[in-house]
């Protein structure tokens, strides 16, 4: 494949992409302009980004190039090109070319186009790119933006894609009489998109057009030098990570993030210990589901936040179910432990793949065994709460259980089953081959056969449930499972947003299936990250990139019945990766963003805490509440150095969850790094 992004057939891969780009990303925030949404859906990013980040090309996030600096997310692209209001015909420049996508995008619309970067390296890849994809309207040097290009001056537009303390004098000169210059100004993180008019010889007409955080701009009418930025705006413009081009809402001033940890100060719950928390969590005991989440998948407090809060909802109020974001088929391991049941065949042991340290854990450990201990003192097996993976990933594990179960009660159903599932065998150890594979040919190689093998037990059904309902069960789950993944596998090659939502739509679907399968009266505890549980619909997961999740469909099913609880921190340290499949690490996780509401948290004052944000807390926190701020995600990759891009989202915090649960100072989960770091597969962690 080329770096334009196209097959051997000049087909272009990508054109669905853009499409869904320019309609969620562009069009649903506002952005109207038809010559910038078909320049846009014209123009290819991933061939302006390094080809490891492809996969990310059109999502709406700022992306590293070389020489420390990034490309800007689209939606600001758009934005400013709009702002700027270019036209057929007009000459344009562009200060801090960077990748080159922005000026390739306005060379699109414009008759010519000339972009000044600072950096060498960059200013050569960007005019190598431009040949490539035959912009030969559009021309790119080396030099300091801040002074402009006398020699091509008089300008329709003029955009600077870095922040600069002014708006430098040079730029307005060079502008037409009618011109537009579209600039971030401002002398922190924090700058205010401003658009600048030239009105006549002299006149200028100003408009503020709200916050954004880039790079700063550096040059005789900028910054001066690199250094001076960073000392000034706490910014470096060498490396500056991934801050380029991010909106932020402007109506976020100090005063309001001052006002909002008053609010969250005057309206938390303090507590003491997980005894204290526990008793202040028993007010949501009545609901049918009770989701927890979690702001990593490593930080011991919230582990043994909801062991603590699920241990009472098990002992004292009847939930026979804890549902939990990991595979069906090792959760069945614990699941047999906890519930005193015939333990499944898992061949590697439970939970080996990666991120083997998010269940294998001394936390999880702990609390297998105080549920163990709980459900011996329930007399009805039946009402015994057990353990359950809700999660897609396992597919050879989930083959292997199909298979084996059919080869005890059905082995002509079996010998066809191995035939269908035989369609997926080369890629069983790696199922990440079967999506491009099924990409590469076209069409879904794998659907039917293995759609079949489910619809064929599914008719079984009444036989098999005669001879062992809960065993059944166990296979019909793994059959489904089979299903998803085959889907899910093939999905992620479309688009992050298809493949997250058929994960989350399987995940929930589960939940109910167990829900039914463990009666009319039963109840469940969710465990999953915040991600999954806070309403995707208040979240830029829903609102930008058309992500729901099991928080969302949860409310959508069971309205009032459920409650989202969220979690969140301030520093400390947690279990991370820094790549996918790579050791587990201690990390040190940075102190929040003072303009995300862990940072208004941390600033309220207080160790830990509850927040009740739900319809019965007063309107006024849960106004004050609902203002859109970032909010950290930390997962089972963390990557401190790149945090604003790899770990905040915008959210609106009463609107997705119920309640949050607050721990200042968090640490990680006690697990090693190595794969089996207590012994042999089949005894880790509680020596079945």
């Amino acid at each position: 494949m080329s770096a334009l992004g196209r097959s051997t057939g000049d087909e272009d891969i990508h054109a669905h992409d853009r499409a869904l780009m320019v309609n969620r990303h562009l069009e649903a925030r506002g952005i109207v302009d038809a010559h910038v949404l078909a320049a846009m859906a014209q123009v290819p990013r991933e061939a302006f980004i390094s080809e490891p980040l492809s996969e990310f090309a059109y999502e709406d996030s700022p992306l590293p190039i070389a020489a420390g600096q990034t490309i800007s997310q689209p939606y600001i692209v758009a934005r400013m090109i709009e702002l700027a209001e270019i036209r057929p015909g007009d000459i344009v420049l562009e200060v801090g070319a960077g990748s080159g996508y922005a000026a390739a995008v306005m060379s699109r619309i414009a008759s010519s186009v000339y972009a000044i970067e600072r950096h060498e390296e960059l200013a050569n890849l960007a005019r190598e790119r431009e040949a490539r994809l035959g912009y030969h309207n559009l021309e790119i040097i080396c030099g300091d933006g801040t002074k402009g290009w006398p020699d091509e001056a008089p300008f329709d537009a003029i955009v600077v894609s870095a922040g600069g303390p002014k708006v430098p004098e040079a730029l307005k000169q060079q502008l037409a009489i009618g011109g537009r210059l579209v600039i971030p100004v401002g002398r922190d993180l924090q700058q205010t998109l401003v658009r600048v008019r030239r009105t006549g010889e002299a006149t200028f007409e100003q408009e503020d057009h709200g916050g954004v955080t880039f790079v700063p701009l550096i040059g005789e009418e900028g910054w001066g030098v690199p250094e001076q930025a960073k000392a000034e705006t706490n910014v470096d413009a060498e490396t500056s990570g991934f801050a380029n081009g991010l909106q932020i809402p402007s109506t976020r001033a100090d005063g309001l993030r001052t006002s909002l940890s008053h609010v969250m100060a005057s309206a938390a719950e303090p507590f003491g210990d997980l005894t204290e928390l526990t008793a202040l969590t028993e007010r949501f005991a009545h609901h049918r589901v009770v989701l927890l989440g979690e702001a990593t998948h490593g930080t011991a407090e919230f582990y043994d936040a909801r062991a603590r809060i699920t241990e009472m909802l098990v002992a004292r109020h009847g939930f026979n179910v804890v549902a939990v974001e990991a595979d069906w088929p090792d959760a069945s391991v614990y699941d047999s432990f906890v519930r005193d049941l015939p333990g499944p065949e898992v061949p590697a042991g439970a939970f080996t793949r990666f991120p083997a340290w998010m269940w294998r854990n001394g936390q999880v450990n702990d609390f297998l065994r105080r549920l163990k201990a709980i459900n011996e003192t329930i007399s009805d097996p039946d009402r015994r709460a057990g353990f359950y993976g809700l999660d897609v990933y396992s597919l050879a594990t989930s083959i292997s259980a199909v298979l084996g179960y059919l080869d005890d009660v059905d082995p002509q159903t079996a010998r066809v089953a191995r035939e269908r599932y035989g369609c997926l065998a080369p890629f069983r150890s790696d199922p990440a081959r079967y999506g491009r594979m099924a990409l590469s040919r076209g069409y879904a190689v794998c659907e039917k056969p293995v759609t079949d093998t489910l619809v064929d037990m599914l008719k079984q059904r009444l036989g098999y449930l005669a001879r062992d309902g809960n065993a059944f069960f166990n296979a019909e789950q793994n059959a489904r499972i089979v299903v998803a993944a085959e889907q899910y596998y093939r999905m992620m090659y479309y688009g992050s947003a298809r493949s997250w939502n058929l994960r989350d739509q399987h995940m929930f679907d589960t939940l109910e299936r167990v829900l039914e399968h463990r009666g009319p009266d039963s109840k469940a505890v969710v465990w999953a990250h915040n991600s999954h549980i806070g309403d995707a619909k208040f979240t830029e997961m829903g609102q930008v990139r058309g992500e729901l999740n099991i928080g969302q469909l949860a409310r959508a099913r069971f309205g009032d019945d459920c409650t989202l609880i969220g979690f969140g921190t301030d520093c400390g340290t947690v279990a991370a990766a820094s790549n996918w499949d790579e050791p587990m690490e201690i990390k040190r996780v940075r102190p929040a963003r003072n303009d995300s509401y862990e940072g208004r948290a941390r600033d309220a004052g207080i160790d830990a805490f509850l927040l009740e944000v739900g319809p019965e807390q007063k309107d006024s926190v849960r106004e004050a509440l609902a203002e859109p701020m970032l909010e950290r995600a930390i997962g089972v990759i963390y990557r401190p150095e790149t945090e604003l891009l790899s770990h905040y989202f915008q959210a609106e915090l009463s609107k997705q969850f119920d309640a949050w649960i607050w721990f200042t100072q968090t640490e990680a989960v006690s697990a090693e790094p190595q794969a089996h770091p207590h012994g042999p597969d089949d005894t880790y962690p509680f020596g079945l």
